[in-house]
């Protein structure tokens, strides 16, 4: 008798393995497109620097 072919979708252990990699560079990429890591904190500190500076100015007496 005839045996079936295998899908050409099924997945394999090397499919997987492409799968994974491809997960991986997508990540990478969504990351380097947002400014990496340092950029975010970078964004924290001068969250941090501005809130710290706001109510000194608006305590200060207006020329």
């Amino acid at each position: 008798m005839d045996d079936p072919k295998p899908s050409p979708f099924a997945l394999n252990r090397g499919r997987i393995m492409l799968l994974v990699l491809g997960a991986i560079l997508v990540l990478i990429a969504i990351s380097t497109w947002l400014g990496g890591i340092n950029a975010y904190q970078q964004l924290r500190e001068a969250n941090a620097a501005a809130t710290q500076a706001a109510p000194a100015a608006a305590d200060a007496p207006a020329p």
